[in-house]
């Protein structure tokens, strides 16, 4: 099965396609969609539609865990943030691709046994999940893979997997 990580953001969204067998993860791609700060936000979000909608194309993804939110201590950033988690469920639901969202709160619960646990605890637990393959160096990218793991642990991977 080919998982479809998302962390949703406005300047970037960080990506990754995972594939699970049922016991093994396999990291096939990963990357960011980076969008300039000087664009209105109206096209930032067309590039973010496009290139999402290329990155399904390409890898055809059975599945997508994305970051949902339900918190955001910077203000100034939840709406665009928000804006472009709009648009990629958007693209999500006119492919028909399943959608599973979890909290970062959550994603730390499920990788690490405890809710508040670090970036680096994270980062750690998604290393031993993808031993030996090397993470990305971008923050938002290895979000997306942890996002994506953390749907691989979940009873709703097994049912998916039956389907496929």
């Amino acid at each position: 099965m080919k998982i479809l990580g998302i962390d949703p953001g406005m300047a970037i969204v960080g990506y990754c396609i995972l594939d699970f067998d049922g016991k093994n993860l396999e990291l096939k791609h990963s990357g960011s969609i980076q969008t300039p700060k000087d664009k209105k936000e109206s096209a930032r979000l067309l590039e973010i539609f496009n290139d999402i909608t290329s990155i399904i194309e390409k890898y055809n993804p059975d599945v997508c865990a994305i970051e949902k939110l339900f918190f955001f201590r910077n203000q100034t950033t939840v709406m665009p943030v928000a804006h472009a988690r709009g648009v990629i469920l958007t693209v999500l639901e006119q492919h028909n691709i399943p959608i599973y969202e979890y909290t970062p709160m959550e994603v730390k619960q499920i990788l690490t046994g405890y809710g508040r646990a670090s970036k680096k605890e994270v980062e750690q637990m998604v290393q031993i999940a993808l031993n030996p393959q090397k993470l990305p160096k971008l923050d938002d990218t290895v979000d997306s893979i942890a996002i994506a793991i953390s749907y691989t642990r979940s009873p709703d991977a097994l049912e998916d997997l039956k389907k496929i």
